[in-house]
């Protein structure tokens, strides 16, 4: 009874982030990037914790995966500009830090990571906060 349950759960977890997926803008699909890395880094840790060294390693890759294939593919360089070079460096700093953490089995690395990853995110948001909320103008708008 308990695989059928876990299989349910599974494909109920999976349809509701591709219904997250389907539903997001660009702006919250980058918001959903950061999370997923972060949940996979805090997950990484407690495997580090408990000498469960696969599944860590797993969860690092999950966290490299996002940071360089997601959060670094997305940056627009042309557009970007400095601040886009800027990051792209960032996102490779990050993947390397979370390969030594791995291979040292360093969680201040992974600490250090997530919380770069969340000073982005913070910021992220508040971007997308401040487009929903414009601010008002002489005119009202």
């Amino acid at each position: 009874m308990f695989p059928v349950m876990n299989k349910a759960i599974s494909t109920y977890q999976r349809v509701g982030v591709e219904t997250g997926i389907e539903s997001a803008n660009p702006h919250k699909l980058i918001l959903m990037l950061f999370e997923g890395a972060q949940e996979a880094l805090t997950r990484a840790k407690v495997h580090m914790q408990k000498n469960e060294i696969p599944e860590k390693g797993q969860m690092i890759s999950k966290a490299i995966m996002i940071i360089d294939h997601g959060l670094k593919d997305s940056l627009d360089m042309k557009a970007g500009g400095d601040l886009a070079v800027k990051l792209q460096s960032l996102y490779e700093y990050m993947t390397h830090r979370l390969l030594t953490a791995n291979i040292q089995n360093n969680q201040e690395m992974i600490s250090e990571v997530y919380n770069l990853l969340s000073e982005l995110y913070g910021a992220w948001k508040e971007i997308g906060e401040s487009q929903n909320h414009p601010t008002p103008n002489k005119t009202g708008y």
